[in-house]
């Protein structure tokens, strides 16, 4: 009853043996009492000047903004615009990244198409024409199959509806480079899709 008090048990302990600071499962250190106070203040105190509602306005933004970018790379739901939520549209974008297309080689071949534009010869012209008219029909070909196929799919795995703009969704994704797609693919070349999306 008079003897020392025990320290608490339940309350972490902050500094280890060696200085430095204890990390707890979240990754950085638990902040103090009165470091939390305080940064719980500063968010309910509302500002008092029109310049201190523009720096909050301001610092709010560029949060967002941060969020939707590791949003855009993690591929995390909650921090991703509108038009890329939803278990359809993540679907879509996995059905995309689990193939290859040939709509994704447009540009390189494009480009390939402007260089020997400039050789001004006429092995060269005869060159870009092929390729203009090999790529046309390979791409429309390739893409009217993976639209259909990925129309049966929506069918058959979403058959409560609300596969509205998926499939144009899934051919503007088709047509860019895998390493520039917005959210950045979350799957590899030929993995297998699970079976049921939420």
């Amino acid at each position: 009853m008079f003897g020392r008090r025990t320290a608490r048990k339940s309350e972490p302990e902050t500094v280890q043996e060696d200085g430095t600071e204890h990390l707890d499962g979240k990754g950085r250190p638990t902040p103090k009492r009165k470091e939390a106070e305080a940064e719980r203040k500063k968010r309910m105190t509302p500002p008092r000047n029109r310049k201190e509602a523009a720096a909050l306005q301001k610092e709010r933004t560029r949060s967002r903004r941060q969020m939707a970018r590791q949003a855009m790379a993690s591929g995390d739901e909650r921090y991703l615009p509108n038009r890329d939520k939803g278990p359809v549209r993540r679907y879509v974008r996995d059905f995309i990244d689990v193939r290859r297309s040939a709509a994704e080689f447009l540009l390189p071949v494009l480009l390939m198409i402007l260089m020997l534009s400039f050789l001004g010869t006429a092995w060269a012209a005869n060159m870009v024409v092929t390729m203009w008219m090999l790529m046309i029909v390979v791409t429309t070909i390739d893409s009217v199959l993976v639209m259909w196929r990925l129309g049966r799919e929506l069918n058959r795995r979403f058959p409560e509806g609300g596969t509205r703009g998926a499939k144009l969704y899934g051919l503007l994704r088709s047509t860019q480079l895998r390493r520039l797609r917005m959210p950045k693919p979350q799957v590899k070349v030929g993995q297998p899709l699970p079976d049921v999306y939420h």
